[in-house]
């Protein structure tokens, strides 16, 4: 049977290098691999043949629309995109894991041992549902062998920025693109009890409360740490990467007033913390991925909430050297440039690594999960087809939902409109997408040219 593999992409900048990498083996293998924007594929299910479709989460909303993907004919497996740096147990399964999503999947694809481990103490979890710890394509990006991927870039990163000091934030939970994505939602009259926004689906008020306490805290200082460090280091750019969901004014703000300070969210975040001299961030993903590159990283908090700090972003600030005041920070970071600290090590720090990320070494990420795929598909002359009833009423449903997604693209604030997801998803040329194909072929060793059909300018299909 012709083997046919979804790939969704939400966040352009984070995902599509990894999840390219993970379409060009499945190619290899024998999939037709179809990859591009997630908005644009859910809306579109109904129309593609049946494949198995590989989702980068569980929630409540991506539950329902698996029923849909089930009539039509689809399989579903997945991964969590969070399940690397992740919230305590019970408010990851109430905000990431939907019942009614989770028996829709047949296979789970863990980060390592910590994800799968997590997983097991779902109480909704079937017995039946093997989870293979097969590390991530987005731990692939940082392996050694990956370095000349984003050769050109760090190459050019250097000729316009020289060198720099990398700051990424990460306080999307009250700095939102839109108010609404949010913990909470701006209250319309004073001493009002604002509504839960929809960061905080799936927590209970008080974890939201506390958690919007010390990322606002955070904001503020970081909101002061970028001019003071452009002033203590004059010689030195200044580059803030904030989360992809943020909003950036802000920042811009502050730059306007700061020569040596730019705000950018261009590309994989990777080759700019292979480009910069170091990372400074609070709790942020970018800190394991520095640490796995051997990056110096320093985590600054100059303020301290320890119930978050260790039960949701202990992994990035373990595998960091801690800095508590600016002083701290300043004297670190000088020890850095000048060569006498290098990137965080120890026997802890590789240890909790090791038990959080796999597939450092050895086969790929990405060959893993292909592996297991090939396996599904090795007893089967077709996926599982549905009865004709199902299937019409998947049909109508996805078509139903579609044209309800295209009226709410015109309320205000809302995820559905064009802005928003340009922001999300960008676009790819083609032009370009052979290049990074073409790329990725070289160094995993491919020497017979793939196929790519361009279905719209975020949507492309990709085989042997």
């Amino acid at each position: 049977m012709k083997k046919s593999l979804i790939i969704p992409v939400e966040n352009q900048v984070r995902e599509f290098d990894p999840k390219l990498l993970l379409a060009c083996i499945a190619a290899r293998r024998g999939f037709s691999a179809l990859i591009g924007s997630r908005w644009e594929i859910d809306n579109r299910i109904s129309s593609f043949p049946r494949s198995v479709y590989l989702s980068k989460s569980m929630t409540k909303r991506g539950g329902k629309l698996f029923q849909i993907m089930r009539k039509v004919g689809h399989e579903i497996v997945a991964w969590d995109e969070e399940a690397l740096v992740h919230l305590p147990a019970e408010t990851f399964f109430s905000r990431r894991i939907s019942p009614t999503g989770i028996k829709h999947v047949s296979h789970l694809f863990a980060w390592g041992q910590d994800n799968a481990d997590l997983w097991r103490q779902y109480p909704h979890l079937s017995s039946r549902t093997p989870i293979h710890i097969t590390g991530n394509p987005r731990g692939d990006m940082l392996r050694p062998e990956m370095r000349d991927f984003y050769a050109r870039e760090i190459k050019a990163i250097h000729k316009t920025h020289g060198n720099f000091i990398l700051i990424n934030t990460n306080v999307n939970h009250v700095n939102a693109f839109y108010p609404h994505q949010n913990l909470f939602m701006p209250v319309k009259n004073p001493g009002e009890e604002p509504r839960f926004g929809k960061a905080a689906k799936g927590m209970s008020r008080e974890f939201a409360e506390g958690l919007r306490a010390h990322k606002q805290a955070l904001f503020d200082e970081f909101k002061k740490l970028i001019p003071a460090l452009a002033g203590a280091f004059p010689d030195w750019t200044i580059i803030v990467r904030p989360h992809p969901t943020e909003n950036q004014e802000a920042y811009h703000k502050i730059a306007a007033t700061c020569e040596h300070v730019q705000v950018t969210n261009d590309g994989n975040v990777v080759p700019w913390l292979l480009a910069a001299k170091v990372l400074v961030h609070n709790g942020c993903t970018t800190g394991v991925e520095a640490y796995v590159m051997r990056v110096p990283a320093i985590t600054y908090r100059p303020s301290v909430n320890e119930y978050y700090d260790n039960g949701f972003y202990r992994l990035p600030n373990l595998l960091s050297y801690p800095c508590f005041t600016f002083k701290e920070l300043r004297l670190t970071i000088e020890k850095i440039i000048t060569g006498e600290l290098g990137a965080a090590d120890g026997d802890e720090r590789q240890s909790n690594i090791d038990r959080y990320l796999s597939a450092q070494n050895g086969p790929l990420a990405c060959e893993r999960i292909v592996d297991v795929l090939e396996t599904m598909m090795a007893n089967r002359s077709e996926l599982p087809k549905p009865v004709f009833y199902d299937r019409m009423g998947g049909w109508s449903v996805a078509n139903g939902r579609r044209l309800v997604k295209w009226l709410l693209s015109y309320l205000p604030n809302s995820h559905n409109r064009p802005e928003f997801q340009r922001h999300k998803f960008p676009g790819i040329s083609s032009e370009a997408l052979n290049e990074k194909i073409k790329q990725i072929q070289q160094i995993i060793g491919d020497t017979d040219a793939l196929k790519v059909e361009q279905l719209s300018n975020v949507l492309f299909r990709i085989s042997a």
